[in-house]
């Protein structure tokens, strides 16, 4: 478990100037604000000189120009949560939340991570991978029988259930397939996984990443959508977790060699099924820029940790370093 006393030392003054990224151009434009406001208001509340800084409204080169010493990214999707950002602020030298430009990016895209995970032998569901510009009746007949019924269409580059189709007969698939492809060049079709949905997040890089605790989601009839996720309070959160200390055990150790086989850093979560046949776990995504609203799930386990919202924030921003390891 990670060490919730691990901000307690922080020297405030010596963050410096703080730019809490939020807003954006991504399809999550909305949720990240969200995220970056509550981000903001613990910083400013532990005696950060931190500010609101939406990359859709300003160039990012007054970072640089206005003195800002470090970034909290609180953007979510594209152009926020996937290498670009990071890219940028690499090169203007200002370090940065979460992981580097090449975590960032192959853990945004759904279809790379998994090409990772399944080098590292990790547990994964089986999938289909198709391309916008071809996926012909024929094509989408073959992942059906490939992979049964009900099965999962989602574009590979979105987060937050965004284009995603529980497909439960044939006949729904060309609509999926439709709405996936409307987000995406390319369309993943995934094995669907019957048990429980879990989250676990993660803190810190390399060996001395901790896994928090295992948070067991409990949706409503219409499912953990969108609008489930951020909008109602449908949703039942489990943390603990219920689950018997060993299966626990075996969560988090997955979670932390997903997240170290794709060299993330800082923070980051992982979504899994747990099959109800076996007690099974299965690997579904890492994100790497995780929400931070407040229905959000990184801030629910740190909790159960011991660490409040306000110290996680100081906790994730006093680790902000560049790739080759400079901290901010």
């Amino acid at each position: 478990m990670a060490n919730a006393n691990a901000n307690v030392n922080v020297d405030v003054k010596a963050l410096g100037k703080v730019a809490v990224l939020m807003g954006g151009s991504s399809a999550e434009r909305d949720i990240s604000l969200m995220s970056g406001s509550g981000v903001l208001q613990a910083l400013q509340s532990q005696g950060v000189d931190a500010q609101a800084f939406d990359p859709a409204e300003r160039p990012l080169a007054e970072l640089k120009s206005e003195g800002f010493k470090r970034c909290f990214i609180a953007l979510h999707g594209r152009h926020g949560e996937d290498g670009t950002v990071q890219g940028a602020l690499e090169l203007m030298g200002i370090a940065y939340t979460g992981s580097g430009v090449m975590a960032s990016a192959i853990a945004m895209d759904k279809v790379m991570t998994k090409r990772v995970w399944a080098a590292e032998g990790l547990p994964l569901p089986r999938q289909v991978v198709l391309r916008r510009q071809d996926c012909s009746p024929g094509r989408i007949a073959a992942a059906v029988a490939e992979l049964g019924l009900p099965l999962i269409v989602k574009p590979p580059h979105e987060g937050s259930s965004l284009g995603m189709t529980k497909v439960e007969q044939a006949s729904q698939m060309a609509a999926a397939v439709e709405l996936a492809a409307r987000h995406d060049a390319v369309v993943l079709c995934e094995e669907f996984i019957a048990g429980a949905e879990l989250t676990c997040p993660v803190l810190g890089e390399g060996d001395a990443a901790r896994a928090l605790p295992v948070i067991r989601i409990v949706p409503p009839a219409a499912g953990y959508d969108y609008n489930n996720k951020y909008f109602t309070d449908e949703v039942k959160y489990l943390v603990p977790s219920g689950l018997e200390p060993a299966l626990e055990a075996e969560v988090q150790g997955i979670v932390l060699r997903a997240y170290r086989a794709l060299g993330c850093r800082g923070w980051g979560r992982a979504d899994l099924m747990l099959r109800a046949r076996d007690n099974k776990p299965f690997l579904l995504e890492m994100n790497t820029s995780p929400g931070m609203t407040g229905h959000s799930l990184v801030p629910m386990s740190a909790r159960a940790a011991g660490m409040s919202y306000e110290q996680l924030c100081l906790h994730l921003l006093s680790q902000a370093a560049l790739d080759g390891g400079a901290r901010g």
